[in-house]
């Protein structure tokens, strides 16, 4: 498995003054960087590849839905332009020297309009995804669609519904993401629903139940690391939290204090845990 950590730890837009995290990233003993994506425009992409490469560093990629467009609106316009962010995040994905982009790719995070999804709605996703897929495939990309909790999504919530998901996309480019923060709300067993993901399984988050550094809450790791095993995963384990004072993204993951004694060390603390408890998996 590769580990890497997700760039809102330190900000909400990685650019070119960022690229000095990189090699205290890579010392630390990242594989990669998950970097963020919202506009192309502020998408340094071939400044990020030459960091990237200069410090023997990989990279995925991650993004959300703008405001206002959603996979499966009944307006076949937002769908199109829902379709183009998507296939947007997919070029940059590619010019950067990702294989992989993941997220909440069917709504804006927050988006509850106070009813469960409909058959329709559902349906219009499928569509849409599989209308994305020869971009993909084009590209080299796989999507890996994640599952938020009841409080930040209507439309995904449980790995079960993930895996169908993609299992009436039915295309190789297009899986799940199961993140353990979502899931220890959401499922009776976080291990379970990475074997319930199983062969859709193309991403994996690893933070702690309260969003801090991995090992230091009640997340059954033992148990993740088995199902891990058992579905024959082996991609990235990927910390993701959130820097306490980033503004729009602490909001949005409702990050209201100091979780831990520093946001660095979530990432730095807990991928020692996590190299840790892998040796301990594989040593079984």
């Amino acid at each position: 498995m590769k580990f890497g950590v997700n760039a809102f730890i330190w900000t909400a837009n990685f650019r070119r003054e960022n690229l000095s995290l990189l090699p205290i990233i890579k010392e630390c003993g990242f594989d990669g960087i998950e970097i963020p994506f919202f506009q192309r425009s502020e998408f340094d992409a071939a400044d990020i590849r030459k960091g990237l490469e200069e410090n023997g560093l990989e990279c995925t990629v991650c993004s959300v839905m703008p405001e206002g467009l959603t996979i499966f609106s009944e307006d076949a316009s937002v769908r199109r332009k829902a379709l183009g962010h998507l296939e947007d995040l997919v070029k940059a994905a590619a010019e950067v020297g990702s294989k992989l982009v993941a997220g909440p790719m069917y709504s804006p995070v927050g988006f509850l309009p106070g009813r469960r999804r409909t058959a329709d709605e559902w349906a219009r996703a499928v569509e849409s995804y599989q209308a994305l897929a020869p971009t993909l495939a084009s590209y080299g990309v796989t999507l890996a669609i994640e599952p938020l909790n009841r409080f930040e999504t209507f439309f995904l919530n449980t790995a079960a519904d993930a895996a169908a998901l993609c299992a009436e996309v039915n295309h190789p480019n297009i899986g799940v993401l199961i993140d353990t923060f979502h899931a220890n709300i959401e499922e009776k067993s976080i291990p379970a629903a990475y074997r319930t993901a199983g062969r859709w399984l193309k991403h994996v988050h690893t933070c702690e139940n309260d969003r801090g550094t991995p090992g230091t809450g009640h997340v059954d790791w033992p148990g993740v690391f088995d199902a891990l095993r058992e579905v024959q995963y082996d991609g990235w384990l990927t910390i993701e939290s959130f820097g306490f004072a980033l503004g729009g993204i602490s909001a949005a993951a409702s990050i209201w204090r100091d979780i831990e004694p520093s946001p660095e060390s979530i990432a730095f603390d807990g991928v020692r845990f996590l190299k840790q408890r892998l040796a301990m998996a594989a040593a079984k």
